[in-house]
């Protein structure tokens, strides 16, 4: 079918009227009445609309993604461009919102899902923090899993989308970001590794079906957009991830400093060592068929016109997928950033991520990616109950299996901070009675954080400690988490003097940490400090701390109080955190989990949290950030956990020098040449032929000394010689998380690839590898390698 001509001025003006109306949609807030809904809306139904070419499942992707576009008028095509694209009557193509959330479970957060129907309540797993505490890849495969199933069964019962928005992927980098909760921490490594298993996972690599049955391998508008030459690529997916914010986005609200506006200045190392490595991941290995550009400027260019970023993802990288604004972000180009002189300019510059004016082949450059996704995803392939994930349903929400996955990943993301003289775990049969105090004790609005739905069985932590110990007190300290009085002081110092042992909650929630809400202290809100000073001074034995939160809390008085014996980080542990927070108090669950951010004192606070830069700088007094490159006092480290058992390691096996021989490629000898000196101090990664001979793998004796039988994680470490300026301290090249019995030993293997894990970044962004002595590290336990060429 054939369009009738239009002129080109006619064209053009149509063309920037609409892209107009996209940009003022962008700023209209959605409601929150959500209809009720039996079963999803879909195109290509029969007899009508089934014969078109975009309906036949035999033609490939872009072949039936380019037979529509060839049908759409020009107003047609640009009002596919927003994220509730409109329907397509005269071709049986309902309207679909491509805005749904899951970050940690299908979230109530975008428009794409409601809670209204046969489905009102979801599995609500730990923030991703918590769950990356864990360090456990194959539980956050099953997460992704268990997302999955829960995500289709709504999408078949019409009360969720097919595409959402997840995974957060950007760099915990600052302790006072509102959004830290949501990313799994500040380390690059361990940041790709929960992406790439969210993403494969959530997009369907583990599913298993036979005859339906399920396994595991266990309110603003947007533009969507898409870059680069058209995917061929028929890739099933079951659902579709997106990978945010590209990039260096993590200040919310910061003195004068907004999301909206602010350009984050980053260096070509720092993005090439830190902002840059999760989302190549999330891309290369992830396969995630979605990226979505952030707010924020970046060197003076906003996000989502960076074209190089969004060039280098498709062409280096390979992504195959839609890119997506962050909500508004387009609108914020103009109104808060002036970097255009009209939203049309925007709108426009965002589609070519360029300075130019959009023409029709970019908006069908942006509708071939964004159909291709939708082809992949089946929902032009007929009613999507009779495919493959069609028998999904009410039954496979809110499951056992679900629920217990939530439990386990509470249980292995909880941090044992502190315990001294082994106070916990507290004998449950010789606790006669007990006091809970704080103002987060019998709320369970606040346990999963932020992009939370609806659970489908929460507990507060009051009910959870109840169960062991029937009799127990409990009275709030604080009115609320500010704690702006301490009017409720007298009743918990009342109960903590009679009772046999006592637990102080205290910490965070999102009234002190969200997104658009940045921290400007890292201590406990209000008075919880005195709150939590005064039971321990007043209470037979000493108490045990337990902190809610995503961020990073200077609790160095803690620590430092003999009467404070132990302190325990549960953060937003979802639905189950209670029942996993009590079994390890009671030592029903040897705790394992380890922080996967540095913890800072108070002090940090005077570092600018718009300053970007990773290094420390001496001549400027600036710190540094995370454990790469911090260089001042810390109250926890990275990677710091305790357990009710002790662990010991062994190098069984590792080289003890590699030789880089013959292998540099010509031209090399320029690099030599630059270098000081007559020894060659590091090659250029990309100069040597010869990376995958020089991979090998560590083996690791892994015994637990004591006698209760515990889920170990396992962190290896690697510091490279300083031959270039900006060197980390250390930077994690492995980690497992392995299940040892008392007096057991399990060994464990590390594949190290060192083009990839012992290169850095040098100042202009180029990866190099050491050549010298390089040390790798497991606990205590040091191991020398020379890497040398000639």
């Amino acid at each position: 079918m054939s369009r009738p001509f239009m002129s080109i001025q006619l064209r053009e003006r149509i063309l920037f009227r609409v892209l107009q109306l996209i940009v003022v949609v962008n700023v209209i807030a959605f409601s929150n009445s959500k209809p009720v809904l039996n079963k999803p809306d879909f195109p290509c139904k029969p007899p009508h609309f089934d014969s078109y070419p975009f309906c036949n499942t035999s033609l490939s992707i872009s072949t039936r993604a380019k037979s529509l576009i060839s049908l759409l008028t020009l107003q047609e095509k640009i009002q596919q461009l927003s994220d509730n694209a409109s329907a397509i009557p005269r071709l049986g193509i309902p309207a679909y919102e491509w805005w749904s959330e899951s970050l940690h479970g299908i979230a109530s957060n975008g428009p794409g899902v409601n809670f209204n129907g046969t489905v009102s309540s979801v599995t609500s797993f730990p923030q991703v923090l918590v769950s990356a505490a864990s360090f456990n890849r194959s539980l956050w495969s099953n997460i992704g899993s268990a997302v999955a199933v829960e995500a289709r069964a709504m999408y078949n019962l019409g009360q969720a989308g097919l595409t959402f928005w997840a995974p957060n992927i950007n760099i915990f980098r600052d302790p006072r970001w509102g959004r830290g909760q949501e990313t799994p921490g500040e380390d690059p490594m361990v940041v790709s590794a929960y992406a790439v298993e969210f993403v494969k996972s959530f997009q369907g690599e583990n599913w298993k079906s036979d005859d339906g049955g399920i396994g595991f391998g266990f309110r603003e508008k947007r533009v969507l957009k898409g870059f680069g030459e058209e995917s061929d690529r028929g890739d099933e997916l079951m659902l579709s991830a997106c990978c945010k914010h590209l990039i260096a986005y993590d200040l919310e609200k910061w003195g004068n400093f907004s999301r909206y506006s602010f350009n984050a200045m980053i260096t070509e190392q720092d993005t090439e060592d830190t902002f840059q490595p999760p989302f190549r991941s999330c891309i290369e290995q992830g396969k995630a068929s979605c990226i979505m550009c952030s707010y924020n400027q970046v060197n003076g260019v906003p996000a989502c016109l960076r074209g190089d970023l969004f060039q280098k993802a498709r062409n280096e990288w390979g992504f195959k997928g839609y890119i997506t604004s962050d909500c508004d972000a387009v609108a914020t180009i103009f109104e808060y950033q002036n970097y255009t002189k009209t939203h049309e300019d925007s709108a426009a510059g965002v589609l070519k991520a360029d300075k130019g004016k959009v023409q029709e082949k970019d908006i069908d450059r942006a509708l071939l990616n964004l159909f291709s996704v939708q082809l992949r995803l089946g929902l032009f392939n007929g009613d999507p109950r009779k495919g493959k994930y069609g028998k999904l349903g009410p039954d496979d929400v809110c499951t056992s299996e679900h629920k217990k996955l939530a439990l386990d990943a509470a249980r292995q993301g909880i941090v044992l901070l502190k315990n001294d003289k082994k106070f916990l775990p507290l004998n449950k049969n010789a606790v006669s009675s007990l006091a809970i105090i704080g103002p987060l004790v019998n709320n369970i609005s606040q346990m999963g954080g932020g992009y939370t739905g609806i659970p489908c069985s929460p507990k507060s932590l009051l009910r959870g400690l109840e169960a062991y110990v029937s009799k127990t007190h409990y009275a709030s300290g604080c009115h609320d988490v500010p704690c702006n009085s301490d009017a409720g002081f007298h009743e918990a110092v009342r109960i903590a003097k009679k009772a046999d042992f006592v637990i102080v909650v205290a910490g965070l929630d999102l009234t002190q940490e969200t997104e658009d809400r940045d921290r400007v202290s890292l201590l406990l809100p209000g008075q919880q400090m005195s709150l939590v000073t005064s039971v321990a001074r007043t209470s037979k034995r000493p108490v045990i701390l337990v902190l809610t939160g995503g961020g990073p809390l200077d609790v160095s008085f803690a620590e430092a109080d003999s009467q404070i014996s132990s302190i325990l980080w549960i953060g937003y542990p979802g639905e189950a955190g209670a029942k996993a927070l009590a079994e390890i108090i009671f030592g029903d669950f040897n705790p394992g989990g380890r922080l996967p951010m540095t913890w800072y004192p108070e002090s940090f606070t005077k570092v600018p949290m718009n300053d970007m830069n990773m290094r420390a700088d001496s001549s400027r007094q600036y710190p540094g950030r995370s454990y790469r490159f911090y260089t001042g006092t810390q109250v926890y480290g990275f990677g710091h956990g305790l357990s009710y058992t002790n662990y010991s390691y062994k190098f069984l096996s590792a080289p003890s020098e590699l030789t880089i021989s013959a292998s540099l490629k010509a031209g090399s000898d320029k690099n030599i040449l630059q270098q000081t000196g007559s020894r060659l101090d590091y090659v250029h990664i990309d100069e040597v032929t010869s990376c995958t001979s020089l991979r090998f793998h560590v083996q690791i004796s892994v015994t637990n000394a004591g006698d209760v039988d515990g889920s170990h994680v396992v962190m290896l470490f690697a510091r490279v010689p300083k031959v270039s300026q900006g060197t980390p301290e250390k930077q994690l090249i492995g980690f497992d998380r392995v299940h040892t019995v008392a007096k057991g030993s399990k060994e464990i293997s590390f594949g190290v690839d060192p083009c990839e894990q012992l290169s850095i970044a040098n100042k202009h962004g180029r990866r190099i590898l050491p050549l010298g002595n390089h040390v790798l590290m497991v606990g205590e336990l040091r191991h020398s390698l020379t890497i040398e060429t000639y």
